[in-house]
């Protein structure tokens, strides 16, 4: 008797630099193929940061567990349900990510992953096994009174082969790595192993012309500034103070010297564009390693590579 193997479920995913067109992609996809969105960027986890982290406009349905976020008609899922100074682990988001996705499967709908934050899609792409550390929140106050370029510099001794594949600037990566490194005795990359896959994946990139995409953020951050970001970030930062993960954020961190009255407006718009250039250029530079990734120059194109992945099993 033939075993057959069996077809693990699909997943599609929708990555690539900030301001390339992701998020609307993604709906077209999801309209098309009857699916609905995961998000992974780590900044549209926290309500009341909608325009700071570029939440699309949508509406909260439903009640208790089934109570979810629709926008164009499509279900959002770990987008803006987090309060501002909840912390989230990595390991954490896995573990709602991949349950969300499970759902999603269960309903006989189409997951699509949708977001620019690196480890987040790799911990679902690749299910990453991490270790989970609970927080420490005396170690963290501890490594928060270190500058950022200390705690690279720290990271980049206990355990280089991790410093090497984050953001030197990224201050809530790097304090966790340290914190799970204190805690175990172990570089935090040799905690982080490949497990079994759970899903067949199609992976699309989107990105721009480096001009066009940077017209496009630079566009963005203008369009932030008509809506209201400065009074976002103001009222968030009277509540929580600059500690909290969407304050450490490009657009809100930017802002911190124009509200302390240290910059002008002015120029902490033109440091929101240099950052958020920067942050692109990085973004592209993770994403490019993985050969697995389809980039896509079109809707066109990526309507035909999902068709022709859902139809091949």
């Amino acid at each position: 008797m033939v075993k057959r193997r069996l077809q693990r479920p699909k997943l599609v995913v929708i990555t690539g630099p900030t301001a390339a067109g992701k998020t609307s992609l993604s709906l077209r996809i999801a309209k098309r193929f009857g699916g609905e969105v995961v998000s992974a960027d780590s900044r549209q986890l926290y309500r009341g940061t909608e325009i700071g982290s570029d939440i699309i406009p949508g509406k909260w349905v439903g009640r208790g567990r089934a109570r979810h976020y629709v926008a164009e008609g499509i279900s959002h899922h770990l987008t803006a349900f987090l309060e501002p100074d909840e912390p989230i682990t990595l390991a954490e988001y896995r573990e709602m990510a991949l349950r969300k996705i499970d759902e999603i499967i269960g309903r006989g709908r189409l997951p699509i992953v949708v977001g620019g934050t690196g480890l987040y899609i790799r911990a679902i792409v690749d299910n990453l096994r991490i270790p989970e550390v609970p927080p420490d929140r005396a170690m963290r106050r501890k490594l928060g009174r270190k500058t950022t370029p200390q705690l690279f510099a720290r990271l980049k001794r206990r355990d280089p082969a991790y410093a090497a594949r984050i953001s030197p600037n990224n201050r809530r990566y790097l304090i966790r790595a340290l914190e799970v490194i204190e805690a175990t005795g172990k570089p935090f990359s040799k905690l982080q192993g490949k497990g079994r896959a759970h899903y067949d994946v199609l992976q699309l990139g989107v990105t721009r012309p480096r001009e066009e995409l940077y017209g496009r953020i630079e566009s963005r951050v203008d369009e932030q500034i008509e809506e209201g970001l400065v009074k976002e970030a103001r009222r968030l930062s009277k509540r929580f103070g600059w500690d909290i993960p969407p304050m450490t954020a490009l657009g809100h961190r930017q802002l911190k010297g124009y509200l302390e009255g240290q910059i002008t407006l002015e120029e902490a718009i033109r440091l929101i564009k240099r950052d958020t250039r920067r942050y692109a250029k990085r973004q592209l530079t993770w994403f490019r390693r993985d050969r697995r990734i389809r980039w896509v120059s079109g809707v066109q194109e990526a309507e035909s590579l999902v068709r022709r992945f859902l139809k091949n099993s």
